[in-house]
């Protein structure tokens, strides 16, 4: 009986512990987070996913009415990066059988950043548009792009994934630097947050398509929500093929509360004539004093070589 009451008590410390943790997480990521200076020459790209906007709801969390509300913190996001590539997850608005409201995320974020193009887009009927990846104009220009579902049959536009679920997929782009004539690709994915197996299947096929690029010498960068933290198979099926993993530090998934409970789940890998400077960031910020979006962007400077 006193064992019993012994772990009893130690259980109830454990949790009074967790809950000021939370709390300290909570009170720390209240206050914009100071951004390290870019170093001169350097490539700043990020991470971000912006979560889908639900239409025909007008109040609730993600609805349209919600997004009147959280779409100037996000801009106020977007300028405090100061990122040359932004590559978003998410940038979805679901309007429901028979209508069509566009891309509001998108659409929004073009226009209060002209200084940014967006690659990685195109005519929903032939081009998923849903995870873009933003570029600056006065420093790249857009070579290519393309896409490829994770699924059996990746050509095919909206495609499930390989056990039925929603489809998932990885966007692309090829951009040059204007100053040095460097041409790099951007690969930009999201993978299944709930199975394991079509998370693996996934990744198995970007290295099947980066693989080529890798032969030809190429520079390529792996973003996105990889829903796996760092030292997982699924990382290292792409570190099979030489690519490196910024080393991203605490939780960049917050549930829309900045409750940072487990490890970073958004990634950048890269390889090719490319050289890491410094410590990636992971912006736990609010903006406004509002939340954006459930995850955290996530920062790496680099120079091309």
């Amino acid at each position: 009986m006193d064992f019993m009451k012994i772990i009893l008590k130690y259980l109830v410390l454990f949790v009074i512990v967790c809950a000021c943790v939370l709390v300290i997480q909570i009170v720390r990521n209240t206050d914009t987070q100071a951004l390290p200076d870019k170093p001169p020459g350097a490539v700043r790209i990020a991470t971000y996913n912006v979560h889908y906007i639900r239409a025909g709801v007008q109040e609730g969390a993600w609805s349209v009415g919600d997004w009147e509300q959280r779409k100037e913190p996000m801009q106020a996001a977007i300028q405090t990066m100061q990122a040359d590539i932004i590559a978003f997850q998410e940038m979805e608005s679901f309007a429901g059988r028979g209508a069509d409201i566009g891309n509001l995320t998108l659409d929004y974020l073009l226009t209060r950043n002209p200084d940014y193009a967006a690659g990685a887009t195109g005519d929903p009927e032939a081009f998923p548009s849903t995870q873009p990846i933003f570029y600056k104009t006065e420093r790249f220009d857009l070579l290519d792009q393309g896409w490829f579902f994770f699924s059996d049959t990746p050509e095919k536009i909206y495609s499930r994934t390989y056990n039925g679920s929603y489809p998932a997929f990885a966007s692309w782009v090829q951009l040059r630097e204007k100053s040095s004539g460097g041409e790099f690709k951007v690969i930009n994915l999201h993978t299944d947050y709930a199975s394991r197996s079509n998370r693996l299947q996934s990744i198995e096929l970007v290295a099947r398509q980066v693989q080529p690029w890798i032969d030809g010498g190429e520079t390529v960068f792996v973003v996105g929500d990889f829903n796996a933290r760092l030292g997982s198979v699924t990382h290292g099926l792409l570190e099979n093929l030489g690519f490196s993993f910024v080393p991203v530090q605490g939780s960049t998934y917050h549930f829309d509360r900045g409750l940072n409970l487990f490890g970073a789940i958004d990634h950048i890998a890269y390889k090719g004539t490319v050289e890491l400077l410094g410590m990636p960031v992971v912006l736990q910020s609010k903006f406004l004093s509002e939340w954006p979006t459930d995850h955290y962007p996530v920062l790496a400077d680099y120079i091309l070589r």
